[in-house]
């Protein structure tokens, strides 16, 4: 017999409440009976009640919340059966099996000896270990002393539980493009478009990705140009915590430069440890001085691609296609011009816990990306091994038919001073020009939190190269420059338009990325980084200075930016000052903040650059719907130096089935238009039919509610079923509890659903199936009648369609959910064959929210 936790939707008579209430027996300094034959003065009117004595509960299967020494495990189904004298009078005792037992941590060995009819009995076979259940508040507790556990890290979820999903097929999609009307005297239109696919197929553990873009200017190839990224198999391999890639992917950038490369890589997953046994993509903050399109470039490929209104902006969703390398930014204006600089991008300190061995082996082809490189064979490996007192060791090598490197550092935790790390990279090269070369590399990296500052060093370090020392991604150029090697020669040098030339090779490069709060007074940060190169004083250099503060519910900031690139005449600097005022809490003070008017926002933004160029902008922006899944923004601006004024309104509504944005932009006095449009999304399908969703990330959840169309998901904005009772929950955890929930209050008036919460563990990549049971039918208040009287008081019926349990009222008033338009009732309220009856029921077509009605039961 299943037993169900009451749904929200459920009803009970205050009678039978009252009737529950007094069947509760209180513990006293005697014991209390109530006679149930006070309850009619017919004795059949009654059911057998005897089971109920000294408040004990029928036997069967509940949902209930399970607390493993007072913290929360799970919620889950667990079977109950009947005992004598149960230590918390419920009459019941749980059936803790040894796959339940196994996943709380316990040693099994020790248990199988208690073993009964699949159930182990904690309290014999481990002393001093208890079960007690809350039938009231469903809640199972269960205590086992700390020394029959496992040793396990906290937060450790063994890998019998992880979920490596359903089959499918996956689709990515963003597409962005823009109509661009310039009517100048010398002005003509252009179109810009852009489509980034991300395609997949999920078979048991393996991931077969792939990743291509499509760019398209109307000022160059009209049919648009197809760049393929990367394809990829993927699988976990659990036993060695790491996994398994073949194809296009990236070395890791532990010890070596992060590289492109087509071939088989086994490396360790860190994702696959408990949070507590854990050891970066980088935020990108610049200055736009109008409508613009920034675009984000890693080794040359266009990673991310989005337009900002004039001001400050920052963008911290990158997805980086590898874990390091440097970054272009590239700021587009409206009126074409372009500014770009790099943010450098590397990992922090490598520190391992005791113990921790993290490794990479990569045999593959070096993965060119221009037609300048060639794709060179090479094999790397990588190992960092964590030792006591906080000591890490590490190292590696790299060999190709031109070039050999060998690593070896170390790091160290120096407690309160922080963390620091050491290396050097001895390699011998031969470059295009077949010439021999031999250098070192020397890394130091530190990274610091302090407490009691909240200052937080992300990243400080330093690296200084001697002349002959290359890269092996330098080595796989096709040619070079015509430079001769007679550094007297002036004419002989190489310049810095030629890309392929390595006159110019990297000397020392210092970088760093602090963060300090100042609690009331908000907070600051600088980003900065230099590069020198061997033969030249020029150097590459950014920083970046930021403050914010919220004074008075006014959000304010104030950034400045100084870049300078090799070849360049002088800096570029640029300053810019952010407002941004809660309009909507101040029109409504005192009410619901998450209501939708409440949330809008008036803003104001103005930069000055090194050439005088000041730009200025005001507008108004804030989101719509019950959700909040719709914003909006308008915006008037204006600069100087005959640009003139400005301006600028967008939407972006983010649904259930995909993202959608429109913009446009009104520029140098209407001379300049620019409407921009964008749509992204997910396609999955599955083994139930195809769901459309909002973008994808890498791992994903498919909600499976069949027949409970249109409920929404929980803490998921624009998120709700399709008409099919599915959805998809995109960007899940790894290897974590992703908690899942219906909102029951979004549910139709047809559906009940048991339990409207559930967990799931996915694995890397997986698309896990997250089910949730709905009774979908009419909700009736059914009077049972039984030769001639009725059903007596306390009576269980069962419906024969979807097994929902009830218990009979004091007239025989019966409520049930999720019924058939047609269907049959069982009841019974003794042992005897007489005290059952069965009831076929037929409810009319047009039912109301509730239909009444009486059937006999024979």
């Amino acid at each position: 017999m299943h037993v169900a936790r009451p749904g929200i939707r459920g009803w009970l008579t205050p009678v039978a409440l009252a009737v529950m209430g007094v069947l509760i027996v209180q513990k006293g300094w005697a014991e209390n009976y109530f006679n149930p034959a006070f309850l009619s003065d017919d004795p059949s009117a009654v059911a057998d009640l005897s089971h109920f004595d000294n408040s004990e509960q029928m036997p069967g299967t509940y949902r209930v919340d399970i607390y493993l020494n007072t913290a929360l495990f799970a919620t889950r189904d667990v079977r109950f059966h009947a005992v004598k004298a149960a230590v918390d009078n419920s009459g019941l005792a749980a059936c803790l099996t040894p796959e339940m037992l196994a996943q709380m941590g316990v040693d099994l060995p020790v248990l199988m000896a208690h073993k009964q009819s699949g159930c182990i009995d904690i309290a014999q076979a481990i002393p001093a270990a208890t079960s007690h259940f809350d039938f009231a508040n469903q809640r199972l507790d269960i205590s086992i002393p700390q020394a029959a556990l496992k040793n396990d890290a906290r937060g450790y979820i063994p890998p019998e539980q992880w979920d490596e999903g359903i089959n499918a097929l996956l689709l990515n999609y963003t597409f962005t493009g823009s109509h661009n009307s310039d009517h100048s005297e010398e002005g003509e239109d252009s179109d810009s478009h852009f489509l980034g696919l991300n395609s997949g197929l999920n078979l048991g553990p393996w991931r077969l990705r792939d990743y291509s873009t499509w760019n398209q200017d109307s000022g160059g190839d009209d049919r648009g140009r197809w760049q393929h990224i990367n394809t990829y198999l993927k699988r976990d391999i659990i036993p060695l915590k790491g996994e398994l890639t073949a194809g296009d992917s990236y070395t890791p950038s532990d010890v070596f430069d992060s590289l492109p490369f087509r071939g088989v890589q086994v490396a360790s997953d860190d994702n696959m440890l408990p949070d507590s046994m854990k050891g970066f993509a980088p935020t990108i903050h610049g200055i736009a001085k109008s409508n613009a399109q920034v675009t984000i470039r890693q080794n040359h490929y266009v990673i991310y691609q989005s337009y900002v209104p004039p001001g400050a902006f920052t963008i911290n969703d990158l997805y980086p296609t590898s874990s390091s390398g440097d970054l272009t930014v590239e700021v587009k204006e409206s009126d074409g011009s372009v500014s770009s600089y790099n943010v450098p991008y590397s990992a922090v300190p490598i520190l391992q816990r005791e113990g921790r061995v993290k490794y990479a082996l990569t045999v593959a082809k070096y993965r060119g990306d221009s037609s300048e490189k060639e794709d060179v064979g090479f094999g790397q490996g990588t190992l960092l091994w964590g030792l006591a007192h906080g000591i890490t060791l590490y190292g590696g090598v790299q060999a190709s038919s031109r070039y050999r490197a060998g690593a070896l550092g170390s790091g160290v935790n120096l407690g309160d001073l922080g963390a620091v790390s050491l290396d050097i990279t001895q390699a011998y090269s031969q470059l295009a020009d077949n010439s021999d070369h031999q250098g070192q590399s020397i890394r130091f990296l530190y990274a610091k939190s302090l407490a009691v500052t909240g200052t937080h060093v992300q990243l400080l370090g330093y690296r200084y190269s001697t002349s002959g020392f290359y890269t092996l991604d330098e080595t796989t150029w096709k040619q070079m420059s015509g430079y001769t090697g007679d550094e007297d020669d002036e004419d002989e040098k190489a310049d810095w338009s030629n890309y392929y030339s390595l006159y110019y090779t990297k000397r020392g490069k210092v970088q760093i990325n602090v963060s300090q709060p100042l609690g009331k007074l908000g907070s600051v940060f600088v980003t900065g980084s230099q590069q020198s190169y061997w033969h030249t004083d020029e150097t590459q250099t950014l920083m970046q200075v930021g403050y914010s503060d919220v004074l008075a519910g006014i959000n304010w900031s104030l950034t400045y930016n100084d870049t300078h690139s090799p070849g360049d005449a002088q800096h570029d600097r640029m300053l810019a000052l952010s407002l941004s005022l809660p309009v909507g809490q101040w029109l409504h003070p005192g009410g619901d903040a998450q209501q939708a008017h409440h949330n809008v926002y008036a803003t104001y933004s103005t930069s000055s650059d090194n050439h005088h160029s000041v730009s200025q902008n005001a507008g108004i922006s804030g989101t719509l719907l019950e959700d909040n899944n719709l914003s909006y923004s308008v915006q008037q601006g204006y600069q100087n130096q005959g640009v003139g004024r400005s301006g600028t309104a967008s939407l972006e509504y983010d649904g259930a089935y995909g993202n959608l944005s429109l913009g446009y932009n009104d520029s140098q006095n209407g001379d300049y238009q620019q409407v921009n449009y964008g749509l992204s999304g997910g396609i999955v399908a599955h083994s139930h039919g195809i769901t459309l969703s909002q973008p994808l990330g890498d791992t994903n959840v498919l909600i499976a509610a069949p027949g409970a169309d249109d409920v929404k998901v929980d803490d998921q904005p624009g998120i709700h079923t399709d008409s099919r009772g599915y959805a998809v929950v995109p960007y899940a955890t790894t290897y974590r509890e992703n908690r899942m929930a219906l909102d029951v209050n979004s549910m139709p008036d047809n559906v009940d659903i048991d339990d409207a919460v559930t967990s799931v563990v996915p694995t890397e990549g997986a698309l896990v199936r997250a089910s949730f049971k709905a009774r979908v039918g009419e909700r009736a208040l059914l009077t049972l009648r039984h030769l001639g009287k009725a059903v007596p008081f306390g009576a269980t019926a069962v419906s024969g369609d979807s097994g929902e349990e009830s218990i009979v009222g004091e007239h025989g008033e019966l409520y049930l959910a999720g019924l058939a338009p047609q269907g049959m009732i069982s009841a019974q309220w003794g042992r005897n064959p007489d005290q059952r009856c069965t009831a076929r029921y037929q409810l009319p077509a047009a039912s109301e929210l509730l239909v009444r009605q009486t059937v006999d039961c024979q």
